[in-house]
């Protein structure tokens, strides 16, 4: 019978030797086990330091994360831990662990960030907590603002004041503006609370600690997912009407609406887009209630307002770390996702010494040919020495030795994961490394509306965010996510359209704000945004829109 050692098992050790030639090189070795001995203890912290893709962290170590030894094999090697698993204080400590596993595994998995969150970031995080855990649901401040709601109108704002996100769109555009939203509610002094629908049901952990981020079902305001541009209690239209008006801020005594509707999609209106004017800003103060719904990663548009400016710079000194740090502070997936995931990576990616991810997405509007998207993915890889070249002329046989990298493939269709396997599968590499590729799923077309679906994806982003490079199709939201939680700069596959160029490395890892207003509110005409201040600039992957940058 075999026995078992990190996985492979191995034949039975004979362990009682009785020859003598046994007999003497024991003895022998007892002449100089000190020898190595001493050599260990001179050379030991040496090669500690050296060897930099030793991946598996400690039991100790594990268990404080709250692995379990009796859950976790050694067969199922890690990355090297982190020293710090509240990421720099953006997360609070006290959570219980075993409820929401990945709030304090992620870090074990994911390249140690160089991004510290700032003080000031670490200590407004706190006191938003103590305001949503005094004024989240079922809280009696809650149902106090909840009867106000149900009046139809309201005076002003409370001690208690709401952003309520509405999901829209695909699962990459909604947590772009989830995030959106709670940076918008946290420079407001508000609360923000999540519609969960089914679909998007079980996916994310609670974020903030002895209370909830999610809207009851009995909310007083129905059909939410069915605001949209027409809808007469949105901001733009209520403008048009005359409901509201930028100048009652001014005013001490008045009666508002109940609540504003705030729809910030990518077919917002001229007068939707009024809220990004300073003026706006100080008028929505006065609503204790907000509705927002948005397909758009907004944040490049709030640093654009005046009022915000100080206070985003204290909360952010790197203008390109606010997707990072808020993405890894209010974004953990549940444990049934996160079991997806790593049961994935343990089998799969681990033991790997470099991992390369490769995230592409066709988008219906924009239709290219399977050989065309591939030659491009290809041509970048190889030119920025991503991924080998491949040997046509001698088969050849790798090293017993030689070292794998792990190629990780997400896209809904398995057309190109099978080329580019069986690419590295057929041929030796020039550089002698064996190249594995793999496939988490292919799902032909995307359904966002299926719980399923959506657990798949969120599973892929974060199997994407461990890479140690990463590939990613312009403008897509998906591999926005992915490498603003991993912090990469990923080398961007230009649309069809810009085929003629090569692909690039980008210059920052946030989002682009695909849709951005133009509007110059004290101007009075439009302007190039993207001209205004240095730290937002149109995007690489689109012209016309605009992103955070360093």
């Amino acid at each position: 019978m075999g026995t078992k050692r990190d996985g492979i098992s191995y034949g039975k050790m004979e362990m009682a030797g009785d020859s003598e030639a046994e007999m003497e090189s024991s003895n022998s070795t007892r002449n100089w086990t000190p020898c190595v001995v001493i050599a260990c203890m001179i050379y030991l912290p040496l090669l500690v330091l050296l060897v930099g893709d030793y991946r598996k962290p400690s039991l100790e170590w594990l268990q404080s994360v709250g692995f379990s030894a009796e859950t976790e094999s050694s067969s199922s090697p890690l990355p090297e831990p982190v020293k710090d698993k509240l990421l720099g204080g953006l997360l609070a400590a006290g959570f219980d662990k075993s409820a929401c596993l990945s709030r304090y595994q992620s870090a074990l998995y994911r390249k140690a960030s160089p991004y510290t969150p700032s003080p000031y970031l670490v200590d407004r995080l706190r006191k938003y907590e103590a305001r949503h855990k005094k004024c989240g649901p079922n809280t009696e401040l809650y149902n106090k603002s909840i009867e106000q709601l149900k009046s139809g109108r309201s005076s002003g704002p409370s001690e208690c004041n709401y952003v309520v996100w509405i999901p829209y769109n695909g699962f990459g555009n909604r947590v772009l503006t989830i995030v959106s939203a709670f940076l918008y509610a946290l420079l407001n002094d508000k609360v923000l609370l999540v519609h969960v629908p089914e679909d998007f049901a079980d996916l994310l952990c609670e974020p903030f600690p002895e209370t909830s981020w999610a809207l009851p079902k009995d909310f007083p305001v129905e059909k939410l997912e069915s605001f949209e541009v027409r809808t007469p209690e949105s901001y733009g239209n209520m403008l048009r009407s005359g409901v509201i008006k930028n100048d009652m801020r001014f005013a001490a005594n008045l009666t508002l609406p109940a609540y504003v509707y705030l729809h910030l999609t990518h077919d917002y209106s001229a007068l939707d887009k009024i809220f990004f004017c300073e003026d706006a800003q100080q008028m929505l103060r006065k609503l204790p209630w907000l509705l927002l719904k948005s397909d758009n990663y907004f944040v490049p548009a709030l640093f654009l307002v005046e009022e915000y400016e100080e206070e985003l710079r204290r909360l952010f000194p790197e203008s390109e770390t606010v997707f990072h740090h808020l993405g890894r502070y209010l974004l953990h997936p549940t444990n049934v996702v996160w079991g997806y995931v790593t049961r994935y990576y343990q089998v799969y990616l681990a033991k790997a010494y470099e991992m390369v991810g490769i995230q592409i997405r066709i988008f219906p509007h924009a239709p290219v040919s399977f050989d065309t998207m591939f030659d491009l993915i290809i041509n970048c890889s190889r030119k920025e020495n991503l991924l080998p070249a491949v040997n046509l002329e001698e088969p050849g046989v790798p090293a017993k030795d030689a070292r794998e990298k792990a190629v990780l493939v997400t896209t809904l269709y398995t057309g190109y994961f099978d080329k580019l396997r069986n690419m590295y599968y057929e041929h030796s590499t020039a550089t002698g490394e064996v190249v594995g590729v793999y496939q988490p799923s292919h799902e032909e077309q995307q359904h966002t509306d299926h719980q399923n679906h959506n657990i798949k994806a969120w599973a892929e982003i974060n199997l994407l965010s461990f890479s140690d490079v990463l590939v990613t199709t312009a403008c897509s939201t998906f591999g926005y996510v992915a490498q603003g939680l991993g912090g990469l700069k990923p080398w961007i596959v230009p649309r069809p359209a810009d085929r003629n160029q090569a692909c690039h490395r980008g210059t920052s890892m946030e989002p682009c704000f695909h849709s951005p207003p133009s509007y110059d509110c004290k101007a009075h005409k439009d302007v190039d945004k993207g001209a205004v201040v240095r730290h937002v600039r149109h995007c690489e992957d689109l012209d016309e829109g605009l992103k955070l940058f360093d």
